[in-house]
């Protein structure tokens, strides 16, 4: 047993689960780059301040959960709790949306951090895959992406996800939304923090998943209400869109999401075989996020999918993705001639793409025979001094069980061919 272990609400990616990751990360991000989504990377901390702007101070994410400290000297960072305010930093720095070619796609994948109560289906340090389109105002765009997280989903097999969809409105129509729901809910009994909350953003309290507060909020005012006629074409626009994609999905009047910048477009992917943390992803519109950073007017739109929650909704439905084995051949050498020789073949295997594993550490047949079992491997080389005497080595079909004699300069043809 170590002396460490991984800490709370954290995992670490082990052999063979980590393999159901990666194809989920592949999964997810196919469909992007097919669509001209280029890959962006950014830091794992960034300046404290771009998440309380961008995010806002009023979210859980920044007030509660966010991990903050101060370097040796005097930067105040976070970890990131997520990836759209980087990403958008990291295009505005670059000039990408100068370089005349808009919207400006980007895809990325990494680890995000909150300081959140560990439970099945959240964790303080997490898995995301997410896109972002940076630069056009345009009904099409948000059905895009949209479109894209359904196509990656189904292409993994999922069918029992369901699509939430709301227009959050904009500049115009938001602020009397906002007055005519503070207005209702100053009159609630709620608790002295969600008071404040109210006067900060009071959408947030429409999120909130308390019983008690949900209660309350019966009766409140609807933002469908409220829209101006440019947010309700826009919105009808892209509903037609998906609709004519064959896209199902729900309108969801309530559906806010955790982050303040949004507008028009919001989103949510949940599955209801996860419990509690039903939200496998989401994302929408977020019009202003750039000037809130300090950027220019840059509309823009993106979407965040859960790499970990994924896992948990393709195991909630019992979905095994078929990932093949890491090894297709196993060379097992009977003594240090052999091992000479077949350590060069197994070198010249993997020059020709074919994935091969070695019986490292001198063990005996029976035991390098079991290892090869363990590994997954198609086929496995043994030879011996007799063999080498031959210019040959056995090539053992594992499922079969058949061996046969293969001359050692036509190996590597014949298990490429054997393996196509």
């Amino acid at each position: 047993m170590s002396t460490f272990q991984a800490p709370k609400g954290t995992y670490d990616l082990i052999p063979p689960r980590s393999a159901k990751f990666l194809a989920v990360r592949e999964a997810i991000s196919a469909p992007l780059k097919n669509s001209g989504y280029g890959y962006i990377e950014t830091p794992g901390f960034e300046d404290v301040a771009l998440f309380s702007r961008g995010v806002g101070e009023s979210t859980d994410i920044v007030s509660k959960e966010m991990y903050a400290f101060e370097t040796k000297g005097g930067d105040k960072l976070a970890l990131r709790p997520e990836g759209t305010a980087s990403v958008l930093r990291a295009a505005l720095e670059a000039n990408l949306h100068k370089a005349g070619n808009l919207p400006v796609k980007l895809w990325y994948s990494g680890s995000y951090y909150r300081y959140e109560k560990p439970q099945a289906g959240r964790y303080r340090h997490f898995s995301q895959v997410g896109a972002e389109a940076i630069g056009t105002e345009d009904p099409a765009l948000d059905a895009e992406l949209i479109i894209l997280a359904d196509q990656a989903y189904r292409s993994l097999g999922l069918s029992e996800f369901r699509i939430l969809l709301n227009s959050l409105g904009d500049k115009e129509c938001r602020p009397v939304y906002r007055e005519a729901l503070q207005t209702f809910l100053r009159d609630l009994d709620l608790d002295e923090e969600t008071r404040r909350r109210i006067e900060i953003n009071p959408l947030r309290v429409l999120d909130d998943k308390r019983t008690d507060v949900q209660k309350q909020l019966m009766g409140a005012p609807m933002l469908r209400d409220f829209l101006c006629d440019g947010c309700k074409a826009y919105h009808e626009e892209v509903r037609e869109l998906l609709t004519a994609a064959g896209v199902v999905y729900e309108d969801d009047e309530k559906l806010v999401r955790g982050l303040d910048y949004y507008t028009r477009t919001t989103f949510e992917f949940v599955h209801d075989g996860l419990g509690s943390q039903s939200a496998v992803g989401g994302g929408g519109r977020y019009d202003g996020l750039s000037e809130m950073i300090g950027g220019p007017s840059l509309p823009s739109v993106g979407w965040a999918l859960g790499v970990d929650r994924t896992v948990l909704a393709l195991e909630a439905e019992g979905i095994e993705l078929g990932i093949p084995a890491t090894t297709s051949v196993y060379a097992v050498p009977l003594g240090e001639e052999a091992r000479r020789v077949l350590f060069g073949l197994v070198t010249e295997l993997r020059k020709a793409g074919v994935a091969t594993d070695f019986a490292f550490g001198g063990r005996g047949l029976k035991g390098a025979m079991k290892n090869a079992n363990r590994s997954g491997a198609r086929y496995t080389i043994v030879a011996g001094e007799r063999d080498l005497a031959d210019g040959a080595v056995q090539l053992k079909d594992m499922e079969s069980g058949n061996q046969e004699a293969v001359a050692l300069d036509a190996l590597v043809d014949t298990v490429r061919a054997r393996l196509a």
